[in-house]
Order: structure tokens, then C-alpha cells, then sequence
């Protein structure tokens, strides 16, 4: 479909004035004027202009490489993984996962291996393959105490024959505690990690008095490991098959509540060392530190980093501290952040962080589709619109609004009407968080599980009671999502421009596309124009994006919103899609959290799933496209809007798995009428903001 892709020759004119030594002026796609977007860096800044062939944006690459041969001004959708673990994280590897960052990223670009359980040998036994291979991976161990499990699983190591290490191989009797056997073997390499917390220290024992210098050059050691894999695939030639981003993750866990960030790279321009949250407990200061190590070390490093699992936070992921500071210290703290922190993971394993209804400080009713994959369930109490909690990995604690990412939206305006600053300018991408080195394995038909040998088996994923930690389910679990990026082509600079102008979206796992513009004069029929895409750039901003400024005070915003169905493979055909949604989100005068959800494309329709057969039944649609103007607008009070896309209903992974087992003798699951039998795949994009000064 035209509005999606469409081929330029352009790329041969830069690489010919690369050679030349002089800079065209490139006529990309206008886009998101954020006084960030896309800016040169420290990492572009430093890359030498007669050295390197110029990257889409008319700069030079900020590494060495080839301009891809498939490179598109339009800009093209890549998928890809940002959140995936392997044999290096701790707890991955008390779940018998064996591969590492190689076998992570040859099962990105289409190769097989081999999941958990272990033969007699050590060696993994399913097989596993992506039905259709990713453009882009990034691996993101936990960086906490990467050092310690390098330290105990590696023979001939300085402490690989020590007692604690040996407890967290399991090659001592263990008893249980109040995480299990896992929360056991945890305790080798740490103080215990209860919700009695604040957080856990490193063990002296393990790492060598209070320096803890054994498990710090492992963890360096290791981040190097993990470097050289990523060079190692990352398709430098004019081919750009497959991009690698160097990544770790920053696993803060105060009292079993999730405060996860994953760190991304630019290039391979970064800090000797992961900066884990064991080491820098506050989050603050790990923007801080990148600042230092990265942005201002002069070492050509950018960064930006993701918060994920913001559902299963209790109030913390999106809370604002140090309000007691000078408000100097507020601001510069809050403009660190947002220029950081520019996307959020809105889906995963663990659950959907959309939204959530019955917040009594929400306002504009029901939404039918926040109910996706909730983690926790209806009782858990409302933390109030300040309030905190503690021990959403134990489905303990409160639930905030702060938890969810369209509040969290909001969140961003009512800060910025308290300091001047917005920290949370947040775009939108999916990932898994598979613990099983499998990235972008998201298929409901073939899931898998994700936490190794702790859920290999249909009987174990169907059973309520089976949980790898004591914390979590594993029925309550998903295949997780993916990321979309609209990049001009698969470079490691043109993906960080796309994340970093937050021209991004996450899907459910389906590869649905969708195309989000912002504008004040749009043509209503601008979907039957063949020239949709560059129109829409031409026109306004697209998503990810500010409001670009009224030109008459009689005009309300108007948004495009294209989407595409995913078409799957001959073996699995995609859905259909059923609508296409904008969001909107405001603050009132009064301080409430308003939102109204509008059908733009589509609608609701009789579309069903046979039961017995996960086959579906009735219509749906190909594309959608529609061009929106808010009925509602008020032009004095800020907005965000973002796009929503649903196919129509299918099966869920468990009742596709609940059909493969013989009559008489299924898991008890599969007549839980709590459990949901179908679920409605979806697309979110990033939002565009409209702010008061953007009236005109």
C-alpha cells in the first residue's frame, strides 16, 4: 500500500557527496520539531565528516559503515526487540537458559536454537525459530550483578569454588524462603531480596570487601563480552540486513516494586561499565551518570533509555521526588530526564501499561480496551493521586494511576505547570522481556513461555499455581510485544533518530503498521492521496511529535491516522483489523485526569473466534484510514493524542494450547471462566502533544 513505503533514489547522491566532501541539502521528510529531534549529539558530533559517508539525516554516520542500499526519505517501518535477556542474566540462568548474547542475536536474524530443558550433557532441547526474522535487536541484561553470575558459572574463575557460589549454582542443599528456591539461590549473590528491602547490596564475600572490586571487573568484563557480540553481528555493509544496539538494563526493584529501565546506545561509543542499580539506587542519579559517562565524556556516546513494567510499579515508576530540592535543581533534574528518557515500553510478558479503569481520579468513563493483560487484579487498592506503595511482584500493594503510560502523559503536564519543565515526553514501543534469549518471539500459536525451564511445558504455562519466583504466573503471561520504528533505513543512526524523535509504535506482537500526522489543515481527503506520507510530514508533525503553531484562531487540530493489517505468513494468516482510535488525554482546571477514546475508523462489529477451532468468523478491514478533527478542542488547555488500532478478536495463546490437550484430561485453566479465552491484538503510536503556546 502506497502510503507505507515508497523508494528513493537519494541515497546515491549522499554517499557521491560524501566522497566529494560537501553536504546536499537533503530533502527528508519533515517531521517533529522537538529542540531535540534527531540533533547531533556527542555521538555525531565527533564523527569526522571527510571519514564518514553521510546517514539520512545529511550528517555523518557517528561510526564507521556503508550507507544501506534500501534507504527511504519516507522513512520505512523496522521491527525490532528491545528488552530481551540471556544466559547472562541471574535469574534467566537459574532458569536453565544456556545462550548467550551470539545465540541471541542469530535467533533474531532468523536462526534456530534451543530452548531449556537441559539434557543430561547441559545442553538445551527445543528447538525454536522466528517465523519471520527482526531488523533490529537490542540485548539487555540485568546489569545488577551480571559480575557475580559470570563469577559463579564460569569453572576456573577466582570464585567459582566458593560456598556462595555453589549455593547459587544449586550444588548445596537450599531451603526454600519466601521467593522459593530461586529467592534462595538469589541470596548467594546478595542480601536477601524481600519485600522487607529498600534494596539489596553486594556480597563481600563474593566480591571482596566493601570495594567490591572481583564482581565490578567481572561485570566489566562480561559488558565487553557482550560489545563484541554485538560488532560481531551488526551488518555494517550496504546490505543493512540486521542492526545490533548495545543495551543493558538498569533492574531497580526497591520492596518487589518495578522501576526497570533498559539503557540503549547510539554505537558502540559507551561507558566502560553498566551502571547498575545496585551501585546507583537512585534513578535520578543513573541519569546523572549517563550524562557524565555518555552525553558529556566526549567519547562520541548517546544514549536514551526505556521505563518498562510501570504496571506492576505501585505508584514509583512516574512519581516525582525531590519536590523539598531548589527549583533550579527540580528543572534541570526534569529536562535531564525528558531528554534521556524519551520512550516507554507499553506492553510485555508481565502485562499491558496502557491504562486502567476505575482510578477515581480519572475522569471520561470506561474504556472497553484498558482491560488488556492486567497483572493485577481489580481488588488491588488505588494508591491515590500521590500515594506509593511497595510489592507489585507479589501482587501486593497499591496501584496508581502513575503506573500507566496515559497518565503518566498527564502526569507531564501537570509537572510542567509546576516547574516549567515536562520530564514525561514518553513514545510508545512493545518488547517481550523474554528471559529465554528469543527475541521478538511473539507469536500467540507458538509461545513458548519465557522464563526457561520453569514454564517449557504446555502443562506448566496452563497451571495458575506454577510461578518461577514465587511472584509471578505463569498463565497470566503473554508472548509480549514488539517495537516499530519509522526509520529511512536499518542503521544503528537512523533507528536511534527514529527513537529519539519518538516516531515510534508498539503492536501486541502482530506486525500491524500505522501511520500518525498532527496538523491544523489536513485536506479531508487526504487518505486517497498517493502522496499521504509526504503530505502528512509536509502539513505537521508526525507521531512522537509537538503541535506545530495555529495559523488562524478558528482551527482545531486534525490527525491522519493510516493503518495497515498485518498480513502474517501463508501458514498463519494476520487478523483483520476492526478500528482505529485517537485517544485523547487533558488536565482540567480542577487538576483531574480527563480522557475520551473516539472510533475514527471502523467500529465495532460481529467479528467472533470459533472456540473450537480458534478459527475467525465475520469482517473486518485490510487498512483504515481516516482524517480526525476534534470535535472537543479547546485551545486553551494541553492535549495529548495518540493512536490506537485493533484487530478484531482471536484466540489467546492459552486457549490455543488448552485445544492441543486431549479430552478428559485438560488443566482446569481452560474452564476458568477468569481467564480470558480471546484477546483483541493491537497497535499504539506515539502521541502528539498540543500545548497552549502552540495556538499561535
Amino acid at each position: 500500500m502506497h502510503h507505507f513505503r515508497m523508494r528513493q533514489g537519494w541515497f546515491s547522491v549522499l554517499l557521491l557527496a560524501s566522497l566529494l566532501g560537501c553536504t546536499p541539502t537533503t530533502p527528508t521528510a519533515t517531521g517533529n520539531t522537538d529542540d531535540t529531534d534527531a540533533m547531533a549529539t556527542g555521538a555525531t558530533a565527533s564523527a569526522s565528516p571527510t571519514a564518514r559517508a553521510l546517514s539520512p539525516s545529511g550528517r555523518p554516520y557517528s561510526e564507521d559503515r556503508a550507507p544501506c542500499a534500501d534507504r527511504d526519505l519516507n522513512r520505512q517501518a523496522l521491527w525490532g526487540e528491545l528488552h530481551v535477556h540471556s544466559s547472562l542474566s541471574m535469574d534467566a540462568w537459574l532458569w536453565d537458559v544456556r545462550n548467550g548474547p551470539d545465540e541471541v542475536f542469530a535467533f533474531a536474524k532468523g536462526e534456530e536454537t534451543f530452548l531449556p530443558p537441559l539434557n543430561d550433557a547441559g545442553a538445551p532441547t527445543r528447538p525454536a525459530r522466528l517465523e519471520r526474522p527482526i531488523d533490529f535487536a537490542a540485548l539487555t541484561d540485568h546489569a545488577s550483578f551480571q559480575g557475580e553470575v559470570a563469577l559463579c558459572t564460569r569453572p576456573g574463575s577466582s570464585r567459582y569454588d566458593s560456598g556462595a557460589c555453589k549455593l547459587f549454582r544449586g550444588d548445596v542443599a537450599i531451603a526454600p524462603g519466601p521467593l522459593g528456591k530461586f529467592g534462595a539461590q538469589m541470596s548467594a549473590l546478595s542480601d536477601a531480596i524481600d519485600i522487607a528491602r529498600e534494596m539489596p547490596s553486594r556480597s563481600e564475600a563474593l566480591c571482596g570487601d566493601q570495594s567490591y572490586i572481583e564482581c565490578l571487573s567481572s561485570m566489566k568484563t562480561v559488558w565487553e563480552e557482550q560489545q563484541e557480540a554485538a560488532e560481531r553481528h551488526y551488518d555494517r555493509s550496504a546490505g543493512c540486513s540486521f542492526t545490533t544496539l548495545h543495551a543493558y538494563e538498569y533492574t531497580a526493584t526497591p520492596r518487589l516494586a518495578k522501576i526497570h529501565h533498559n539503557v540503549i546506545f547510539r554505537n558502540a561509543n559507551v561507558p566502560a561499565s553498566p551502571i547498575a542499580w545496585i551501585d546507583t539506587p537512585d534513578i535520578d542519579d543513573l541519569f546523572e551518570a549517563l550524562r557524565e559517562q555518555c552525553l558529556d565524556a566526549g567519547i562520541g556516546c548517546d544514549v536514551l533509555t526505556l521505563p518498562h513494567n510501570s504496571n506492576l510499579s505501585n505508584g514509583n515508576m512516574f512519581a516525582i521526588t525531590g519536590k523539598d530540592l531548589p527549583l533550579e535543581v527540580q528543572r534541570a533534574r526534569a529536562s535531564l530526564r525528558r531528554d534521556i528518557e524519551r520512550l516507554a515500553e507499553i506492553t510485555q510478558i508481565k502485562g499491558d501499561s496502557e491504562c486502567r479503569n476505575g482510578f477515581a481520579s480519572v475522569i471520561g468513563g470506561t474504556d472497553e480496551f484498558c482491560d488488556y493483560e492486567e497483572w493485577r487484579g481489580p481488588e488491588a487498592e488505588d494508591c491515590g493521586i500521590d500515594g506509593a506503595g511497595f510489592g507489585a511482584l507479589l501482587d501486593m500493594g497499591c496501584v496508581s494511576r502513575k503506573d500507566y503510560i496515559r497518565y503518566a502523559l498527564l502526569e507531564g503536564f501537570r509537572e510542567k505547570a509546576r516547574i516549567g519543565v515536562n520530564p514525561f515526553k514518553l513514545g510508545i514501543v512493545g518488547a517481550t522481556d523474554t528471559h529465554n534469549a528469543n527475541p521478538g518471539d511473539v507469536e500467540e500459536y507458538s509461545y513458548q513461555g519465557w522464563s526457561g525451564s520453569s514454564d517449557a511445558t504446555l502443562e506448566t504455562r496452563l497451571d495458575p499455581g506454577n510461578s518461577p519466583v514465587n511472584a509471578t504466573n505463569t498463565l497470566s503471561s503473554n508472548p509480549g510485544g514488539i517495537a516499530g520504528v519509522w526509520a529511512e533505513e536499518n542503521s544503528r543512526d537512523s533507528i536511534f533518530d527514529a527513537m529519539k524523535r519518538r516516531e515510534t509504535f508498539g503492536t501486541s506482537g502482530p506486525r500491524i503498521t500505522a501511520r500518525f500526522f498532527g496538523g491544523w489543515d489536513y485536506p479531508d481527503d487526504l487518505c486517497g492521496d498517493p502522496e499521504l506520507v509526504s503530505r502528512g510530514y509536509a502539513g505537521g508533525v508526525s507521531m512522537g511529535g509537538d503541535m506545530p503553531k495555529r495559523l488562524s484562531e478558528s482551527q482545531s487540530p486534525k490527525f491522519v491516522v493510516s493503518a495497515m493489517r498485518d498480513i502474517g505468513t501463508p501458514e498463519h494468516p494476520g487478523g483483520l483489523l476492526q478500528r482505529a482510535q485517537i485517544v485523547k488525554g487533558w488536565v482540567g482546571e480542577d487538576g483531574e485526569f480527563h480522557q475520551a477514546v473516539y472510533d475514527v475508523a471502523g467500529g465495532a462489529n460481529e467479528a467472533t473466534v470459533d472456540l473450537d477451532t480458534c478459527q475467525p468468523r465475520g469482517v473486518g478491514h485490510n487498512n483504515l484510514c481516516e482524517v480526525w478533527t476534534d470535535p472537543d478542542f479547546d485551545p486553551e488547555t494541553n492535549a495529548v493524542y495518540y493512536a490506537r488500532v485493533l484487530e478484531n478478536p482471536s484466540c489467546r495463546w492459552s486457549t490455543i494450547q488448552c485445544l492441543e490437550q486431549p479430552e478428559g484430561s485438560k488443566n482446569a485453566s481452560c474452564d476458568d471462566p477468569g481467564i480470558a479465552q480471546t484477546i483483541q491484538e493491537r497497535l499504539w503510536t506515539s502521541p502528539i502533544w498540543y500545548e497552549v503556546s502552540s495556538r499561535g
